[in-house]
């Protein structure tokens, strides 16, 4: 993971509590961008990788909830930490459950937002590690021929070499060289770590493969 500053997005219709949001957080070392409206937070292009969006429930136009739902559908990676001045169950129960990391009512204690935003970019950096690690699994997946790849799915389905070998009508030592093979370009040191990189990538669900 690269050392870029964490990033805390701020949308807030109020001026003084996102002036006061932006000093706070800017003091605490974090890079800050702030927005008045969700249209206006939403128009901006998210170049950074550790991020979190402290974000106000009740705003004019496309309120929080609906910029929780649009980043969720976009698949857009930004921790949500929500600030309410009125203390609504139903909609914090409905926020969390969306994924949200915390729903805070207004005004917050420094500490407990310091240690949200703190909590948000952990989840936001944890999240980073398995997306790459997920990518550097299907580049290696990409480098096998289909004849490897359909090896593979009799490998990770539990079937011995000599039944792969009858089901795909070749030699048991043909089947053995493309399993060092797959073994070799998929950076797999045993046959539980091979079938973990499968479930990671949702490989081989719908089998057994005639």
């Amino acid at each position: 993971m690269n050392g870029e500053r964490p990033t805390v997005f701020v949308v807030d219709d109020d001026d003084s509590v996102r002036r006061g949001l932006e000093r706070l957080l800017r003091l605490r070392g974090y890079r800050v961008e702030s927005f008045a409206s969700a249209e206006e937070f939403l128009q901006q292009e998210i170049k950074y990788q550790i991020v979190c969006l402290v974000l106000d429930v009740t705003l004019p136009g496309i309120n929080g909830l609906e910029v929780q739902n649009f980043l969720l559908q976009q698949g857009i990676l930004v921790p949500i930490i929500f600030l309410t001045g009125h203390g609504d169950i139903p909609t914090a129960v409905r926020a969390v459950k969306s994924g949200a990391i915390s729903f805070l009512t207004k005004p917050c204690g420094e500490a407990e937002l310091v240690s949200e935003i703190e909590n948000a970019f952990a989840i936001c950096r944890k999240e980073l590690e398995t997306r790459c690690e997920v990518t550097d699994i299907r580049h290696r997946y990409a480098t096998l021929t289909e004849r490897e790849s359909e090896i593979l799915s009799f490998v990770v389905s539990g079937k011995l070499n000599k039944q792969t070998a009858s089901e795909l009508g070749i030699v048991e030592n043909t089947v053995k060289v493309h399993r060092r093979r797959v073994m070799r370009k998929m950076h797999a040191e045993s046959l539980a770590e091979l079938v973990k990189m499968t479930q990671k990538l949702n490989l081989y669900q719908q089998r057994p493969r005639v």
